[in-house]
């Protein structure tokens, strides 16, 4: 049979593995940080009379610069943006992906602060471009002053910036992302994918989009939305930034039947995201209690907590997967991920979890 190594493929490409997590059907999945609540009732009849009502056009292409649903992303995220500074795609990996394009490719690269979501260093490797892991301080904190030096010593023709981060859940400051922007040459993208998880009042990178037409901020409807099945994600910027990413695109990448799910779900913005508030108190109890039986839970401004203090991180990884229970495994020494789910699904992991507390309290 024919392998990977007989393929006359890219020699950068060569010895790489694909992003991807365990897909396994279990009671409780709680590894790749969905939106583990259903979408309510009433918005999945909307959108499915929405995307039904497309279907009768099918024929034709679809709208190709997704006029209707640029504008419902600026109402949307408000900051007084316009349609113009608006884009959107299959996912914010493609997102990024069309961001790579554009600013990356042979001779250029791109930097990001480790640990953080693979898939940055797999789009500059699918996209030519070179990638640099700058490091962070300790408990995965990332001051300006850490940033700004990487900046200075790389030069990168990209930054990205995750906010809050992936796997860490570590929130991000505005002084960090507005001392990376002025300092860097090229384009600073901030990847807000769990933006609404953080604490109520914090503040977007939206807001310094002003006066910065290098700065770029993405965000996805794939988790606070619940719509990772839809894949929806979006970037607001400089209308020139947009007239840029026209140019790597493929044509009518945003097919008819996204478009109209993704309005669905805009049009009940305010039901659908009902469920952040409950998502958010079951990650600050997740904290508490895993502290309580000894672990070490990091700072997290996502929908999820990473933690430490887990003294055969595969161990109980195999043996929560035994109990039905699905988390993530992510490289990092001691420590191991999970989604902030329902209730229940909450419940199931920290019980589960009170099998494999350390000796010692991690607050003691």
């Amino acid at each position: 049979m024919t392998s990977l190594d007989d393929l006359p493929i890219r020699d950068d490409l060569r010895g790489k593995s694909p992003y991807g997590a365990p897909q396994k059907h279990v009671p409780v999945a709680l590894n790749v940080n969905e939106n583990t609540h259903p979408i309510p009732d009433d918005v999945a009849h909307d959108i499915v009379a929405r995307v039904a009502a497309a279907i009768i056009g099918l024929n034709r292409y679809p709208d190709r610069e997704f006029t209707e649903l640029r504008t419902a992303l600026a109402r949307y995220l408000g900051h007084d943006l316009v349609p113009e500074q608006l884009w959107a795609a299959n996912g914010s990996n493609e997102v990024l992906q069309h961001v790579l394009q554009a600013f990356g490719g042979p001779g250029r690269t791109a930097l990001g602060f480790g640990p953080t979501y693979s898939m940055y260093g797999l789009l500059s490797s699918g996209t030519g471009t070179g990638w640099i892991a700058a490091d962070r301080d300790g408990d995965f904190e990332l001051p300006p002053e850490t940033a700004v030096a990487a900046i200075e010593r790389h030069d990168p023709d990209i930054v990205l910036l995750c906010s809050p981060n992936n796997p860490t859940g570590t929130p991000l400051s505005l002084e960090t992302i507005a001392a990376v922007a002025d300092a860097a040459r090229g384009v600073v993208v901030v990847d807000e994918a769990y933006q609404e998880f953080a604490d109520p009042g914090t503040p977007s990178a939206l807001t310094l989009l002003e006066g910065r037409p290098r700065l770029l901020v993405s965000r996805t409807m794939s988790k606070a939305f619940a719509f990772a099945g839809a894949r929806v994600g979006y970037l607001a910027a400089d209308p020139a930034v947009i007239d840029a990413l026209r140019l790597v695109r493929l044509p009518y990448h945003l097919s008819a039947l996204t478009q109209a799910a993704a309005l669905g779900a805009l049009a009940h913005a305010g039901e659908m995201l009902a469920m952040v508030d409950e998502i958010r108190a079951q990650r600050e109890r997740i904290t508490r209690e895993l502290r309580v039986l000894g672990f070490h839970p990091y700072r997290s401004g996502a929908n999820f907590v990473l933690f430490g203090g887990v003294a055969d991180p595969h161990a109980v990884f195999e043996a929560l997967l035994d109990r039905g229970i699905l988390i993530r495994e992510i490289g990092l020494p001691g420590c191991l991920r999970v989604t902030a789910g329902t209730e229940a699904e909450t419940t199931a992991f920290l019980e589960a979890m009170a099998s494999f507390a350390p000796s010692t309290p991690a607050n003691a």
